[in-house]
């Protein structure tokens, strides 16, 4: 409203476009401080890992060379670059589909079973409590070729002992298994809550209807009204399936034996801070989290309509 329009307008309106504005300034003063900490902390970084990728900057380097997309040319044919990708899908393929069926169905379990129902549910969301260096060592001790406790069992079925994590055809797939045990702890749990929040009466209404077996009110009732946690879970699972993969890698294999379990992030990792490449690296970040934006939009726009929200 121009000031010659406000001024022949009545009092009233006068008063409310004042209280209007004083709202607005208020309401901008409040989120003032929040929106220039996101720009800073989450806007400013990204940017600089934008501008750094178009150049050949080294860690520790006095100067560096704009090479605009020379990093991304280079990373077409790094063999590397292609193997840790694949790693790293076929880590996310394994880890969040089991982790969030094992998730669901041990919430299932825990809802129908009365007795000790705490005590599973700490059991369960154990690992997800512990820290990962400790976890890391348990796991070590477990997988161990000569003393551990997974070849005792595997040699009582009459099968010779793995080197679990130093073979190739095994370290990645018993990588992912850690990470599914680490994961199905806290599916379980946000399984559990979107059960409890299912109506009885959708149950006694199913059961009128002839859903008796428990199979046909799973079908009928759990699994629809589970839609909107199912979506949250697998988004879930699937961002920190990208962020775990780096720690157990880390702390279990350093990417090893020969590439093998060299995941996209340790790969960025390496690059930044053990071979200095910082340009480099940041183009590999980029690359990352592109492809991580892609596939959870993806993920939730192909689930959001197979969702129903009651």
């Amino acid at each position: 409203m121009s000031d010659a329009v406000l001024a022949a307008a009545p009092p009233a309106t006068r008063r409310r476009h004042a209280g209007a504005l004083a709202e607005a300034v208020t309401a901008w003063s409040l989120a003032l401080p929040a929106t220039l900490l996101m720009i800073l902390l989450l806007l400013g970084p990204a940017f600089g890992a934008i501008i750094l990728a178009l150049t050949d900057w080294q860690f520790g380097a006095a100067t560096l060379n704009w090479i605009g997309l020379g990093n991304f040319i280079e990373m077409a044919g790094d063999r590397v670059f292609w193997r840790s990708l694949g790693n790293t899908l076929i880590y996310i393929g394994l880890v969040v589909p089991l982790a969030v069926l094992l998730g669901l169905g041990a919430a299932l379990l825990i809802e129908a079973e009365s007795a000790g129902r705490a005590f599973y549910r700490a059991a369960f969301f154990l690992p997800v409590a512990s820290t990962l260096l400790a976890m890391a060592i348990v796991w070590e001790f477990l997988l161990h070729p000569s003393f551990g406790l997974v070849n005792r069992v595997v040699e009582a079925f009459g099968i010779s002992a793995i080197d679990w994590l130093k073979n190739p055809a095994t370290a990645l797939p018993t990588v992912a298994a850690i990470g599914i045990w680490k994961a199905l702890g806290l599916n379980m749990v946000l399984f559990m809550a979107g059960l409890k929040a299912i109506p009885q009466d959708l149950y006694d209404a199913a059961a009128i209807d002839g859903a008796d077996t428990a199979w046909e009110k799973f079908r009928r009732v759990t699994w629809p009204m589970l839609g909107p946690t199912l979506m949250f879970v697998l988004v879930i699972s699937a961002i920190r399936g990208f962020q775990e993969s780096f720690d157990l890698v880390a702390v279990l294999t350093q990417g090893g034996p020969n590439k093998a379990t060299e995941v996209l992030l340790y790969t960025i990792y390496q690059e930044g801070f053990s071979f200095f490449r910082s340009g480099y690296a940041a183009a590999l970040t980029l690359i990352f989290l592109a492809f991580v934006l892609v596939l959870t939009l993806l993920q939730a726009r192909v689930l959001d309509k197979r969702v129903h929200y009651g």
